[in-house]
């Protein structure tokens, strides 16, 4: 079933907001309708359904009065571009007998100005200041869906999942902040469905992106204040390592050290630790926080130790503790300690399941194991391991790639993560075990040959046992043992 289209609205907005009812009326009843919603609009439904929000007989809650609504306008990070929004938006409002809203990231309505016959007209409907508008609250409309998916929304008559607001259209987008990309609020254009213009939502996106960038002049400025104000403190290092952060963390000023753009600070500081794995001290200071970076950074890194070739569970540890762990876990460890320059979700998703891998399954594990090993140890983007790695398998491999059958056969208890299915895993296991035992078996050493015939890869192979019955002294007690597993084996 094909969706609605919108040029319908343009050609006949009558006709359209009939069917747009038709629609409505039978998705809610369950009946088959004559079109399809929508895509944004019939999850939007879905939402506010889930929600409870009757759609016969919802209202827009009043959630604060006009002394608290005061307050709420002169905190609020809007504040300073209502000037904008009235020079972008009013006067075209008014044009169009539509009436412009500002609301806050919850969906309050803190602002609301226009022509005065639309704002009596909103005053029946309660689309007035200190009500909320989000989904939850009342349901499918411009600003609250623009607030719960976080794009350009423009919702038409019966779209409104609220019987009562069919006889509107709105357009809304959302404003977010320049410092911390968190949503701010939204913008919104409301009005009669038979004034609606097709450049309605193109105007409010335009709008929108306008007062982001007039935010993020004026940040640049407050920033600017800041740095000049604390770079005593950055030259106060005398050359060592650090920085000067904002209050969100974001880097104003950096000396001797390369940093990411952003940095999680608590609040109050304290000690954090970098996506690099280098440790730092956060110190507040009276605007922002001044980061100095420890300058013994190899002393401070985390240490991952990884014990998989065995024929038991193995073992995880960080800094010497003991890290429980699922053999997905230990796949994911085994991948990224091969890796050290790091792999994307894709890729780590590739080489655990293959073909049928999913980077989402991949994402939550890696959040599940990164909170099991603490900071500075898993980071991102691309997933990497960040602490100092001590792995059984790459020392394996290091012996292996210097031909010290010894050495290799000392790191090798056995089989990488037998349980694994995992097809880069079981590459590498095969791979792992093949070499040790060649390496094994050329080097003629009975004490290497009988290391490797202890684990579960060397006890039946009879090219093994043969070698070690060659090579061992008869007076060499363990030969006796070796003859008779020979004779079992036949």
């Amino acid at each position: 079933m094909a969706e609605l289209p919108e040029p319908d609205l343009l050609r006949d907005p009558e006709s359209y907001a009939r069917l747009l009812r038709h629609v409505r009326e039978a998705v809610l009843s369950g009946a088959t309708a004559p079109r399809s919603p929508r895509s944004v609009v019939s999850a939007s439904w879905e939402r506010s359904l889930a929600a409870r929000v009757d759609p016969d007989a919802g209202e827009a809650p009043l959630i604060c009065e006009a002394d608290e609504l005061t307050e709420l306008r002169a905190e609020h990070p809007l504040a300073p571009v209502l000037p904008l929004l009235r020079e972008m938006l009013v006067s075209i409002a008014d044009d169009a007998e539509h009436m412009m809203i500002v609301t806050d990231a919850n969906g309050l309505i803190l602002w609301r100005e226009g022509a005065t016959g639309v704002l009596l007209r909103a005053d029946r409907v309660a689309l007035t200041e200190g009500t909320r508008w989000s989904e939850e609250a009342i349901g499918t409309n411009a600003m609250g869906t623009t607030l719960a998916t976080g794009q350009p929304v423009q919702i038409y008559s019966a779209e409104h999942l609220v019987r009562r607001y069919h006889t509107w259209t709105c357009a809304a987008a959302p404003v977010r902040d320049p410092d911390t990309g968190a949503l701010l609020g939204s913008i919104d254009v409301s009005g009669p469905l038979r004034t609606v213009h097709p450049a309605m939502l193109s105007l409010v996106t335009a709008t929108a992106q306008l007062a982001e960038g007039r935010l993020r002049a004026q940040l640049a400025v407050r920033d600017e204040k800041v740095r000049r104000a604390n770079m005593p403190h950055l030259a106060s290092l005398r050359g060592r390592p650090g920085a000067l952060l904002s209050a969100g963390g974001r880097v104003l000023a950096a000396e001797s050290c390369t940093l990411p753009s952003t940095v999680e600070v608590r609040k109050g500081g304290g000690t954090v630790t970098l996506p690099d794995g280098r440790i730092a001290t956060v110190d507040p200071l009276d605007e922002g926080y001044l980061l100095r970076i420890a300058t013994s950074g190899s002393a401070t890194r985390r240490r991952l130790s990884l014990e998989y070739l065995t024929d038991g569970p193995g073992s995880t540890t960080v800094d010497g503790r003991d890290i429980p762990f699922t053999l997905r876990h230990a796949e994911l460890l085994t991948l990224l300690a091969l890796q050290p320059r790091g792999l994307s979700a894709e890729k780590l998703a590739l080489q655990l399941y293959g073909e049928a891998g999913n980077p989402v399954t991949v994402r939550a594990e890696i959040h599940r194991l990164r909170t099991q090993l603490g900071t500075g140890v898993l980071q991102t983007r691309p997933y990497r391991l960040a602490a100092t790695v001590d792995a059984d398998f790459l020392r394996t491999k290091a012996a292996l790639r210097a031909g010290d059958a010894a050495a290799a056969v000392r790191s090798f208890h056995g089989p990488l993560l037998e349980e694994s299915e995992s097809p880069a895993i079981l590459e590498e296991r095969e791979s792992i075990s093949a070499q040790v035992r060649q390496l094994a078996l050329n080097s003629g050493d009975a004490d290497t040959l009988w290391a490797f015939w202890e684990t579960s890869c060397g006890a039946d192979d009879l090219a093994i046992v043969d070698a070690l019955c060659a090579v061992l002294s008869p007076s060499d007690p363990r030969l006796a043992a070796v003859r008779t597993h020979r004779a079992r084996l036949g």
